[in-house]
């Protein structure tokens, strides 16, 4: 497998960090560089380790959780996009959203990063470099998170107060795709 299929790979992998930081964007406020860094750091570690794992781990492991993942992964976006929808709906300040905090980057990187960990067992299948597929993965990651953090921030100085409804609606897509295309695989 060439580095070209690799990024390919990374940028299919980044597509729901991608949506978080959109979300994640539009909730900070005032957005410094420094939250746009952490959001990107954790993604792109997070989406980097993962294939490393599933890579050394094996299909016995991956095999176990995968199964039951969807639902882990929809169940942590359905009640992150609920409250982020609630928080919006009640609250009367003008921009309502959770602060980026570690914690909640920790809970979003793990989520948005379980597809990784059985690209990974399939690359030690396909007898990949895991430590330069999973460079280029992080990589990516990392770049389409930090621009989606600034998007999502000018979109969320917009919509103002909405920012939060669009957020938690974005989560909830997140959680809806994860459980259909598990369902349905």
């Amino acid at each position: 497998m060439g580095i070209f299929e690799v990024i390919v790979i990374g940028i299919g992998l980044s597509m729901d960090a991608c949506c978080v930081s959109i979300s994640n964007g539009m909730c900070t406020n005032p957005l410094k560089p420094r939250h746009a860094l952490a959001d990107a750091l954790f993604f792109g570690i997070f989406q980097g380790m993962m294939p490393i794992i599933g890579y050394f781990a094996g299909s016995l492991f991956v095999g176990l959780f995968s199964q039951y993942s969807f639902w882990v992964v929809s169940v942590i976006f359905l009640l992150l996009g609920g409250k982020m929808i609630y928080d919006a709906v009640t609250e009367e300040e003008a921009v309502v959203c959770k602060k980026m905090t570690f914690r909640l980057l920790l809970v979003q990187a793990i989520a948005t990063s379980i597809d990784a960990l059985a690209v990974g067992v399939s690359f030690s299948a396909m007898k990949v470099n895991i430590f330069v597929s999973a460079s280029l993965i992080a990589a990516t990651t990392f770049i389409i998170s930090f621009i989606a953090v600034y998007f999502g921030h000018k979109v969320g100085t917009i919509l103002n107060k909405k920012a939060g409804i669009f957020g938690g609606l974005l989560l909830l897509g997140i959680a809806v795709k994860t459980l259909l295309s598990g369902l349905f695989q």
